[in-house]
């Protein structure tokens, strides 16, 4: 599976014969996705930011709440969680996604406000990768977004909505999370993600940053984030939060936490 970041909570997810756009947002946001081609597409919550829909061409089905869903092979699952701390009172509710694609695991925080329940955690289960919006403003900020990062506990973690040139909306940029992580120095940012299913344990989770695949190219962002540390470099383990993690899947719920043992 390859993952592809478009910036802000929009990324692609690439298979071996399907598609899946997340989170398409506006021209107005101040980025500009191409005309973007899916077999599905996930909505987090109702603002324009998250929900145009437009950018991406008819044909694909629409995935904005909620449920149990497969569409070309591709397997998702949404959950209820909120926008907020209070529990919606403030911005109202929002979904997280699992998309499975070739039998990897992705997790899409959406605009997620609030850490995670113990019935959340059992709901989102085993996740090969972790999307989390980490720039504050109406969601997840650095310190909350590596917080529910030492919850889900996943192979690989992708920060997401935070501050890149010519967004017009006042988050944070990505550095203090990945201070929050441990990431002091690494490698350029990648182009994209290639992600195999595996059965390995993770001993730490590694913490990736994308490089934004905008239209047009902005030669601007682009030398930004060659500036940028610690991308695709390994995060610490956090101690005393790891918790054994079985990577088998339930008949029921592929990856669930609650899933029984199936070792003699």
């Amino acid at each position: 599976m390859d993952l592809t970041w478009l910036g802000h909570g929009c990324f692609r997810l690439r298979g071996r014969s399907a598609m899946a756009i997340t989170d398409p947002y506006p021209p107005s946001l101040g980025l500009k996705l191409p005309r973007l081609e899916a077999d599905l597409v996930t909505v987090g919550h109702d603002h324009e930011n998250h929900a145009h829909v437009q950018a991406v061409k008819e044909g694909a089905r629409i995935v904005a709440g909620p449920g149990e869903y497969e569409v070309a092979g591709i397997t998702v699952n949404g959950f209820p969680t909120f926008h907020d701390s209070q529990r919606g009172a403030e911005r109202g509710r929002n979904t997280v996604y699992v998309i499975e694609v070739d039998d990897v695991r992705v997790c899409h925080l959406g605009d997620l406000g609030h850490p995670l329940d113990e019935d959340d955690l059992d709901e989102i289960g085993t996740i090969d990768v972790l999307l989390a919006p980490v720039g504050g403003g109406t969601s997840l900020d650095a310190d909350g977004a590596a917080r529910v990062v030492r919850q889900i506990e996943p192979r690989i973690v992708v920060p997401m909505h935070y501050a890149i040139p010519g967004l017009k909306k006042p988050l944070d940029g990505v550095d203090r999370f990945l201070k929050e992580m441990g990431v002091t120095e690494g490698a350029e940012p990648l182009g994209r993600l290639s992600v195999q299913a595996t059965t390995a344990e993770a001993e730490t989770t590694r913490v990736v940053v994308l490089e934004p695949k905008l239209w047009p190219p902005s030669a601007g962002a682009r030398t930004w984030f060659r500036r940028r540390r610690g991308a695709a470099a390994g995060a610490r383990v956090f101690p005393g939060l790891r918790r054994p993690k079985p990577r088998y899947h339930c008949k029921n719920r592929r990856g669930s936490r609650s899933c029984p043992s199936t070792s003699s």
